[in-house]
């Protein structure tokens, strides 16, 4: 094996490499500009635009969000409603 042919093994492994990465990297950015488009839902009567969740996406089902006058802050476990209501039944 001459120069000649090692140099021109490197360089071809070169090329296939670039090609390859350069394929990876379009099938990449297509996937994203795609679902970045799908995701988008118009809401409020087409005014605005919102980001669907991936559960809303997958599912084709509308997401149940909590309503305004649910309870926030921390959560003790231990007061859960049921073991509240295991504790009344003893």
């Amino acid at each position: 094996m001459s120069l000649g042919d090692a140099q021109q093994i490197a360089i071809g492994a070169l090329q296939g490499l670039g090609a390859s990465t350069v394929f990876v990297l379009v099938l990449f950015i297509g996937f994203c500009v795609v679902v970045g488009f799908t995701k988008l839902k118009k809401t409020a009567g087409g005014k605005a635009s919102v980001v669907k969740s991936l559960d809303e996406m997958l599912s084709h089902k509308p997401m149940v969000y909590l309503l305004p006058t649910a309870p926030r802050g921390p959560a003790d476990q231990l007061r859960s409603p049921e073991l509240v209501e295991a504790a009344a039944r003893k």
